[in-house]
Parts: C-alpha cells; sequence; structure tokens
C-alpha cells in the first residue's frame, strides 16, 4: 500500500474567509456550504455564450451565402445572354484587349478579324468575349429607320 501524500493548501488574500490581518486556522476538511448568496462560498456560475447571439450570427453568414450564390446567378445569366447574343460583324473585346469584328461564329468559338489591312483572322473561344463594343452595322440602320 502507497502512503498518502498530503500537499498544504494554498488560500490567496482574495479567498481568505477572515479579515485581513486575522489569522486564519488551517483547514484539513472542506467547510460545509450553505450557498447562500452573501456569504464567501457561494461561488459565481460561469457566464456561459447566450445561444440568441450564436444564432444571430449564423443567420448573418447564412444571409453572406445566399446573396453571394444569387448574385453569381444573376451575373452568369448576364454573360450567357451576352454570349448567345453574339453574331457577324459585331465589334468585340476579348480578355486579353484584343479588338475586333466578328466574321464566324462557331457553337465554342468565334473568329475575329483584327486587321483590315492584312485581313488577319484569330480564332478565339467564346468564353474569351468580355464586351460587345458595338452591334453590327445592319442593325444601326434599322435603328435610324
Amino acid at each position: 500500500m502507497t502512503p498518502m501524500i498530503h500537499f498544504p493548501t494554498l488560500v490567496l488574500a482574495q479567498d481568505a474567509p477572515g479579515l485581513a490581518g486575522q489569522p486564519v486556522a488551517p483547514t484539513t476538511a472542506p467547510a460545509a456550504t450553505t450557498g447562500a448568496p452573501g456569504s464567501p462560498a457561494a461561488k459565481p456560475q460561469p457566464q456561459g455564450m447566450d445561444g440568441s447571439i450564436l444564432f444571430m450570427m449564423l443567420a448573418a453568414f447564412g444571409v453572406i451565402i445566399v446573396m453571394q450564390i444569387f448574385g453569381s446567378r444573376k451575373e452568369r445569366k448576364k454573360r450567357d445572354a451576352l454570349l448567345g447574343a453574339l453574331k457577324k460583324n459585331d465589334r468585340v473585346q476579348t480578355a486579353g484587349g484584343v479588338i475586333g469584328a466578328i466574321v464566324e461564329v462557331k457553337p465554342e468559338t468565334v473568329v475575329l478579324k483584327v486587321d483590315e489591312n492584312s485581313n488577319t483572322r484569330i480564332t478565339f473561344a467564346k468564353s474569351a468575349i468580355v464586351a460587345v463594343l458595338n452591334a453590327a452595322e445592319g442593325d444601326k440602320a434599322e435603328a435610324k429607320a
């Protein structure tokens, strides 16, 4: 059988039940606590995080996520409309900054004429088109009439 070792109890001045300057007799057993609010033995209950704050934080994160999802859907619809409306002779700008007139529209690509003098044509993916600068010349004539 191993012997029991007793360590001295450390009592801080804040926790001391006696008045300052009066010696306190050491105790070996804990005193009976009544739990009355004014008694020194009554300890404050730990304050936990309020459930409403957690709910509000989760709701705020939910709103942010929903706004991002709906915002990206709107942008995607706008982009799909832009790419779907591409037609021959539209002047467009690519993501790399190349500006040219559309010569041919294929399902996944477009052919741009970028230089009139040398008749230079470059094939781009449709996804590279970022803006339509002006509509085809035929559309302008219809708009004037």
